[in-house]
């Protein structure tokens, strides 16, 4: 989920900021003269209505304003206070419409190691990344702002940095101009990192937003002592994933969720599906060990599969289903309880038990299914399709199979439970509800 099309708004932001830069900023912050005050609170709230703030002016000031005799032109500037909301820098040219930014984006010196030229200096808009806090949680994420910086601004978005208490910090991306009220959205630093873009976190390096995955560890693995940390990516639903290296040698990828907490872990053997799987630990080694735990666990549960490659279906609670493929081709779902010797399903019954294989060709399960056929007296029909059909009433699995003589196939019925087994088996012409090619 890494941003892309924001490469111009630095660029803009710098552009409409480029006539502000001429009134120079004081060293030190100015009294606001009674007279400033005055003619603020009397002209600003009209011009911040004609902006489309979301500002009830409590507090304002007049600071300046810029003439150019030649261009026949003026621009006034003004710092507005909002009550509780954030606050806002206006410039309003004579004649034309207001545009406003933050007081977040005003206190951002243009370079590094330099003062902001026309900072936020009303007692109001003492502390704007307070301001930011709600924005955060509306957004998803759990952050206590320690500080924050205007990044920059394109025509419908403000952009700003914002680095949090223990380390995490986020990409801002709001309305603008700036409303706290509507959508905004929060993406976490580490996305920004290794970017192509323009659009950097600056507050904190990347180590220091880095070390929060060792807590992570701590919380989901507690005999992982980190050794090395990584960024993954993110999903769409806003949670992060990271992946931390032990000192002990094994690995982990940890889901963690917008307040901060681990929602899933994997170790790196478990973990090839997990957005590319581990990187800083030796996973083709966790894996060939992980392989043998499954060739031993298929061999207790009465399957000679010699494991050669595997992979895990999201977690069913204390159970760990994998789908295996077996070194000599042939392959299925292994059911593996905590305790208890489970069970290895062949890719046809597998079906039965709601799993599909993937790694496994389809065709593998066709001759489990045929066999089924036969038992019910069906012995032209040799399985060359099948699909889940549906649960019945009585809780019995449909199982719909197709047949490679062309002719219409048939409904297996199986009962899933305790283990898979075929209860009767039903011909398209009569069952109804068939779909597969050459059953219709």
């Amino acid at each position: 989920m890494r941003p892309i099309g924001w490469g111009l708004a630095v660029a803009l932001f710098a552009a409409v900021l480029a006539p502000v830069a001429v009134i120079s900023a004081p060293k030190a912050p100015p009294a606001v003269s009674d007279a400033q005050r005055k003619q603020g609170m009397a002209e600003a709230p009209a011009l911040a209505q004609a902006a489309g703030l979301p500002c009830q002016v409590s507090d304002a000031r007049f600071i300046g304003k810029q003439e150019d005799k030649k261009a026949k032109t003026s621009v006034s500037y003004y710092e507005l206070a909002c009550g509780q909301s954030m606050g806002y820098i206006m410039q309003a040219p004579a004649g034309g419409t207001p545009t406003a930014f933050t007081c977040i984006e005003a206190d951002t010196p243009a370079e590094a190691g330099k003062p902001a030229a026309l900072p936020c200096i009303l007692p109001a808009n003492s502390d704007p990344k307070a301001q930011l806090a709600p924005v955060l949680t509306k957004a998803g994420v759990q952050c206590v702002p320690e500080s924050a910086r205007g990044i920059g601004q394109s025509k419908t978005s403000t952009f700003m940095e914002v680095a949090c208490q223990g380390g995490s910090g986020y990409v801002v991306i709001a309305s603008a101009p700036f409303d706290a009220a509507k959508p905004a959205e929060a993406q976490n630093c580490l996305n920004f990192d290794d970017g192509a873009g323009n659009i950097k976190c600056t507050l904190t390096d990347k180590a220091k937003r880095l070390a929060v995955v060792d807590s992570f560890a701590k919380a989901a693995t507690a005999s992982c002592v980190v050794k090395d940390r990584r960024f993954v990516g993110a999903s769409k639903d806003g949670s992060n994933f990271y992946e931390a290296a032990c000192q002990d040698g094994k690995g982990y990828i940890y889901k963690v969720d917008g307040k901060g907490a681990v929602a899933q872990s994997w170790d790196c053997a478990k973990a090839q599906a997990i957005l590319g799987g581990c990187e800083l630990t030796n996973a083709r080694e966790a894996e060939t060990q992980q392989a043998a735990l499954y060739t031993r666990l298929a061999k207790t549960a009465g399957s000679s599969c010699d494991v050669d490659k595997y992979a895990i279906f999201p977690s069913q609670g204390a159970e760990d289903i994998v789908e295996l493929v077996c070194k000599d081709g042939s392959g299925g779902v292994g059911v593996f309880p905590s305790t208890g010797k489970g069970q290895v399903l062949d890719c046809g019954h597998a079906l039965v038990a709601g799993y599909k294989c993937g790694l496994n060709k389809p065709e593998s399960g066709y001759a489990a299914l045929t066999a089924d056929l036969r038992k019910f007296d069906q012995k032209t029909c040799t399985v060359s399709n099948s699909r889940l059909a549906a649960k019945t009433a009585k809780g019995t699995i449909l199982v719909e199979v197709a047949c490679s003589d062309g002719f219409k196939g048939y409904m297996i019925e199986y009962n899933a439970t305790p283990t898979v087994s075929a209860v009767g088996a039903t011909g398209c012409a009569f069952a109804g509800g068939c779909k597969l090619p050459g059953n219709t």
